[in-house]
């Protein structure tokens, strides 16, 4: 009886982790969408743009400047840009690839599979949740700063001084509540008309930095700098690891350029170049704002909830006091905006899967835009809007944001050398069948590492054809690494890689702490990790990638993906632990919401993966099965016919 229940509990077990690894399959023109594709690449650059420059530079600049990094701001924003960057390319990617709506959710699908799926999707939605919500906030604290307090005093007049305890806000903010309901309700209008709006707003926010940097320039004193007022750094280099992990929050936006790739007229286009353009255009605005900031006046007089304004109104300019108050106020608009858009749509994609309940999968025929979900968008992050503080929102959101990012390098990596399931013909001008399993614009053509092989060496030219196999010319490693099934090394060497980041980014962090002593055996570990590191990404690019089919594609892969990994753990080491907690209870829900519902209703589960097969006696059994189910669900005669070893895998 006992070996009976293991052997139950094993095929139990099996089934579950089958249906957590099933990945989405695009089918038909993926083109096709009740959504309104009606979005141009300038449409879409000043979205992302707009979603960005908010209240990241008009708040986040002062309040890591007075309390964080100091001057180092400036570097803040570099490595906060620098993360971001190599995630977005990982993203364009995907978004030329997959022009569908869900951005990280929908890549991850596709590539690794449901339950990582799931997670992703699950914290998008948080970080665009939260990300409505902060920016409401920072709207509200800002009008207030700029009315001399005089909102939050009427709030507390009103409600009678009520006060929350930590983590929650001292004050109720019922102006960012009501922000939140009032954009949700415009964005109801329609993409098309919403999006214009939102072009028109961040065009005059731009038109303000502009106006600051210049006045800043004019107006900087050199000495903030110096050494006598604590120098460049004066809260050390940890300050500014720390800043970055905060300024991360300014950059969070650009994933809403994937999220629009179901509205894009030319996804494959438009995406890869709106990634491109908005983070240039953002990546220069904060670093030239931020300096200016801490130029015009010292780090420690800077008003962390109205730093610009406060800061050119200390130097007598107070009619730009006012400029620059529109600008914020147009900038934390569009910002709020972006994140009201996405969140919808990712909500949109996780329910037609089947992940998320089914109600939330509707699209409202006259302005096609998923209404239900804008609805319990706005209400929730007019919800949270009202009783957190802006700090902890920001602090919140990074870490879900962190996460998302990570798992799309993987993504890029495991998409590229993941290889083909169906046997190339061998002839030098056939090319390679699209496997089912990948995107429809993976490429099938043979690989130019090809053309010198002749034809009577067998085993160079199945090398050859198989996309995660041995480059012809490093044959040899097999001597040093063994047989390797084509693409299962590249999958070891990328767990390998991020178990080791992990452990670095961990090792960083004590070293980078001022009471922390370094021993020799801290230096050691350091150079061990490194070594490892280079091994893993040797180890990967001696594989043959997919075919370039013309699509963008992320350069010098590995190396941009595994930057970006490594970048996005270590920040997330920079946050705290009541971060961590909170992240904690945000995914115990989740989980609850897939092992109790989004598994057992997923569109996959009618796929080769689904349980009823899986709990099949044998493999014959299971080739049968298959079969069969197929013949049942299929219209057409024509039934592929798989061996046991596709049907077990």
């Amino acid at each position: 009886m006992p070996s009976v229940r293991r052997m139950i509990l094993g095929h139990v077990m099996s089934g579950m982790f089958s249906k957590m690894n099933r990945t989405k399959k695009l089918q038909g023109d993926v083109m096709e969408t009740p959504l309104n594709r009606c979005l141009s690449t300038f449409d879409i650059t000043l979205l992302g743009v707009g979603h960005m420059v908010g209240a990241g530079i008009y708040v986040l600049t002062g309040t890591v400047a007075h309390d964080t990094a100091g001057p180092g701001v400036v570097l803040s924003f570099l490595l906060a840009g620098l993360a971001s960057l190599l995630a977005a390319l990982c993203y364009a990617e995907f978004g030329a690839r997959v022009p569908k709506a869900g951005s990280a959710y929908v890549y991850t699908y596709v590539t690794i599979g449901e339950f990582w799926a799931f997670v992703i999707g699950w914290n998008v939605i948080l970080e665009h949740m939260i990300g409505a919500a902060s920016v409401a906030r920072a709207w509200s604290g800002y009008v207030d700063s700029l009315s001399g307090g005089a909102v939050s005093n009427f709030t507390k007049h009103t409600i009678g001084g009520v006060s929350l305890g930590e983590p929650l806000a001292h004050v109720l903010d019922p102006l960012a509540s009501g922000l939140c309901l009032i954009y949700a309700l415009l964005l109801a209008m329609g993409v098309k008309g919403s999006a214009a709006v939102n072009s028109l707003l961040t065009l005059v926010n731009l038109g303000v930095m502009t106006l600051v940097v210049v006045l800043g320039i004019y107006y900087m004193d050199i000495s903030n700098w110096s050494s006598q007022t604590g120098g460049f750094l004066p809260f050390g280099f940890s300050g500014v690891l720390a800043g970055a992990a905060t300024c991360f929050y300014a950059f969070v936006g650009f994933d809403s350029i994937a999220t629009a790739g179901e509205e894009a007229r030319d996804p494959s286009k438009s995406i890869p170049l709106a990634t491109a353009f908005s983070m240039a255009i953002v990546t220069c605005g904060y670093v030239m704002v931020s300096g200016v900031l801490t130029l015009v006046v010292p780090y420690w007089e800077i008003d962390p909830t109205a730093a610009l304004p406060e800061a050119f109104s200390s130097r007598g300019i107070y009619w730009a006091k006012y400029v620059i108050s529109v600008g914020a106020l147009c900038g934390m608009t569009t910002t709020l905006f972006g994140s009201l858009f996405s969140l919808p749509r990712t909500m949109y994609a996780m329910a037609t899967d089947g992940l998320l309940f089914g109600f939330l999968g509707r699209v409202n025929q006259r302005t096609q835009v998923p209404i239900v979900n804008l609805a319990i968008s706005g209400f929730v992050s007019a919800l949270i809007a009202m009783i957190f503080d802006l700090q902890h929102l920001v602090e919140f959101m990074s870490i879900g944001t962190f996460l998302a990012y990570t798992i799309v390098s993987v993504s890029i990596i495991v998409l590229r050398y993941r290889p083909e399931t169906t046997s190339p013909a061998r002839s030098s001008t056939s090319g390679t069948p699209t496997s089912p399993n990948s995107p429809p614009t993976e490429g099938a053509d043979s690989n130019s590492d090809c053309n010198s092989v002749g034809s009577t060496d067998s085993e160079l030219l199945d090398v050859c054809h198989v996309t995660g196999a041995l480059r012809p010319q490093y044959l040899w490693v097999k001597n040093v690494l063994g047989h390797w099934e084509p693409g299962t090394a590249v999958v070891a060497s990328t767990k390998l890689f991020i178990a080791v980041c992990i452990s670095l980014s961990f090792t960083l962090f004590l070293l980078s702490q001022d009471n922390y002593s370094p021993s020799w055996w801290d230096y050691f570990m350091l150079v061990s990790h490194v070594l490892i590191l280079a091994f893993s990404l040797s180890v990967i690019a001696v594989h043959q990638q997919s075919p370039n089919t013309g699509k963008f594609r992320v350069p010098l892969v590995p190396l941009v993906p595994a930057l970006s990994i490594f970048f996005n753990i270590t920040l997330m080491f920079h946050l705290s632990l009541l971060t961590w907690l909170r992240f904690l209870v945000w995914m115990v829900v989740g989980m609850l919401i897939y092992f109790l519902y989004g598994i057992h209703y997923s569109k996959e589960a009618a796929g080769p993966n689904s349980y009823s097969i899986l709990m099949a006696s044998s493999e014959a059994e299971r080739g049968a099965k298959w079969g069969a189910t197929l013949r049942v669900g299929q219209k057409s005669d024509k039934v592929p016919i798989l061996s046991s070893e596709e049907v077990h895998h």
